[in-house]
């Protein structure tokens, strides 16, 4: 089961957000992939899960490089509802586009989702569970800001 594994997160199910103390999710590791769908990466991270039976298995892989895409992706996204609540409908449906992010030699448009026909309502909610999960968020990406100036990439 620890093949390939190089970093380890036990207990994650103690700090898992709204579910800490009842998640099923109990490891994060970082290693080389165990699913077939990676073999090309070289690093992945895993999240790992209890089964019914007790035991640990991969629930989900992903290579870095999407862990850090999503980190961008939500990093721009909150950074977006700072200001959304400027807006009316916290978009403006004639330019829903937030930004494109220059990445790996391409972009990562990044936009408001006008193709969802409940879009007003989905996105007031939206900012709603956002504001209810500043708690959780804010300390995390205390942390994040910390490690990354510890690492000299502010």
């Amino acid at each position: 089961m620890n093949k390939n594994i190089v970093m380890i997160a036990d207990q994650y199910d103690r700090i898992d957000g709204k579910d800490a103390y009842q998640s099923d999710i109990k490891r994060l590791t970082l290693g080389t992939p165990t699913l077939e769908i990676n073999k090309n990466m070289k690093i992945v991270a895993q999240i790992w899960k209890e089964t019914a039976n007790g035991e640990l298995e991969i629930s989900t892989e992903l290579p870095i490089h999407q862990v850090l895409d999503l980190m961008i992706f939500l990093s721009r996204t909150l950074l977006y509802f700072r200001e959304a609540y400027r807006l009316p409908l916290l978009y403006n449906p004639e330019k829903p586009a937030v930004e494109r992010i220059g990445v790996q030699g391409g972009v990562m448009p990044i936009a408001v989702c006008t193709e969802n026909p409940n879009i007003n309502e989905d996105i007031q909610k939206f900012s709603q569970a956002l504001n209810d999960l500043g708690e959780l968020t804010g300390e995390r990406l205390r942390v994040l800001s910390r490690i990354f100036e510890e690492m000299e990439y502010c």
